[in-house]
């Protein structure tokens, strides 16, 4: 007979309580329930605080990112990934980011977006100026939501009313623009965004929907650049291939979806090793490289008038220092401990210049071995615990197999027997 997942009460149990539930219902082993109920560093309190149903946590390595220096200023930057070759990539070409001064780094601020969707409008131009003569009440009613982040310099910047034709008819989307400081300001902004709904309808007649944040952060862009040099790549040539890879991303939209990955390879691993919203970082980016049209890389990469490769990236970086997991848990709290970092939009515009870094090793790698090779070396470690090799013959696993310079799971488990056998390990 099949287990039903409607169970009824499960968030009222104890973590001990719903593991043993589970255990039940799939047959877990006592191996496996260790496994999954593990609450490590935060504790069974704590993770049960920050979401719902917990059974345990899920681990992640967490690497160190060398060689970072941005505007004459070096990072050791922590990243949290499970693929191979990611953290080797950023810190080498950061590496060579140096002999030319390193990242240069800029942010435009740190403003987020509230919207507010307004339907059932006759008159949806009037009633965009008649919200517009309304600016200065709507933003005080907004700086009344929150005086805490109004009194550390934050608030209310500005309003801005778009009309959009849809197939529900015309809509007015008013567009709340929030300095949020040093937190990513989600909850603030969607609390000032429900407070303006109803005064919206009173002076348009609408009828709001929506009043939620934008994940589409424009106005709080990390940009940085980066001259690469030419013979620390491995010449001219390399150069050259890295751009003509970068305008194959550029003109296609299939090879640019795994450009802008690799990008957030590096992003994203310091987004989550900080406690911040890696999918929220994830949205607004994917969507910022759509906003000239298409689907385009959120790198450009030229050739000085040297021959050096000379890379720049601009990307939304809606992360924060104040409230979240950023503040919740220990090991994000030591991490920003580590980076040194004094404000959310320096944060941001260390994870840019990672990015920059990460895509610099991608394309390098695409140009000269390829992807899979160096990918692959990095990854053998991984295959050869997955083929059976206890911890103590794993680095002589990787030797033979570069020896070999063959690193699929069939020879690595080949491999494995040899050394096996060689030491009388059963």
């Amino acid at each position: 007979m099949e287990k039903s997942s409607e169970i009824s009460g499960f968030y009222k149990l104890s973590i001990a309580e719903r593991v043993e539930k589970i255990r039940e219902m799939v047959d877990l082993t006592d191996e496996e329930v260790a496994a999954i109920s593990n609450t490590g560093v935060l504790g069974e309190e704590l993770a049960d605080r920050m979401i719902e149903n917990v059974v345990g946590t899920m681990a992640l390595p967490l690497g160190i990112a060398m060689n970072v220096q941005l505007n004459g200023k070096d990072y050791l930057v922590p990243m949290a990934i499970e693929e191979p070759s990611v953290i080797a990539a950023a810190s080498n070409l950061a590496k060579v980011a140096r002999k030319h001064g390193g990242f240069h780094t800029s942010h435009s601020g740190s403003l987020m977006i509230g919207q507010i969707q307004l339907t059932g409008i006759s008159d949806p131009w009037a009633t965009r100026l008649k919200i517009l003569q309304h600016k200065e009440e709507i933003m005080e009613k907004a700086d009344a939501c929150d005086p805490i982040l109004v009194k550390f310099g934050g608030g209310a910047r500005d309003v801005v009313v778009r009309v959009l034709e849809t197939m529900s008819g015309p809509m007015v989307i008013t567009h709340l623009i929030i300095d949020t400081k040093d937190a990513m300001g989600a909850n603030a902004v969607n609390t000032m965004a429900e407070a303006i709904a109803p005064y919206l309808e009173t002076i348009t007649g609408g009828r709001v929907y929506l009043r939620i944040i934008s994940n589409l952060a424009t106005y709080r862009v990390a940009r940085a650049w980066a001259v690469f040099d030419k013979d620390e790549l491995g010449g001219e040539e390399v150069v050259d291939g890295m751009i003509i890879a970068y305008h194959f991303a550029a003109e296609d939209p299939f090879r640019c979806a795994t450009h802008n990955k690799g990008i957030m390879n590096g992003i994203s691993a310091v987004v989550v090793a900080s406690g911040n919203d890696f999918r929220a970082v994830e949205a607004g980016a994917h969507s910022y490289a759509t906003v000239n049209g298409g689907y385009k890389p959120l790198t450009k990469w030229e050739k000085t008038s040297d021959g050096h490769l000379i890379g720049t990236i601009e990307v939304p970086m809606a992360v924060g220092l104040v409230g979240g997991a950023t503040k919740v848990h220990p090991t994000a709290r030591a991490h920003v401990k580590i980076l040194g970092i004094e404000s959310a939009d320096e944060l941001g515009m260390v994870m840019a210049a990672v990015g920059l870094a990460q895509n610099a090793g991608a394309l390098r790698a695409l140009a000269t071995e390829g992807i899979q090779k160096g990918h692959m070396r990095l990854h053998a470690r991984n295959m050869a615990v997955q083929a059976g090799a206890p911890i103590e013959i794993v680095d002589e696993v990787v030797r033979r197999l570069t020896e070999r310079k063959k690193f699929d799971f069939g020879t690595t488990e080949e491999v494995v027997k040899e050394i096996k056998a060689e030491r009388g390990i059963e």
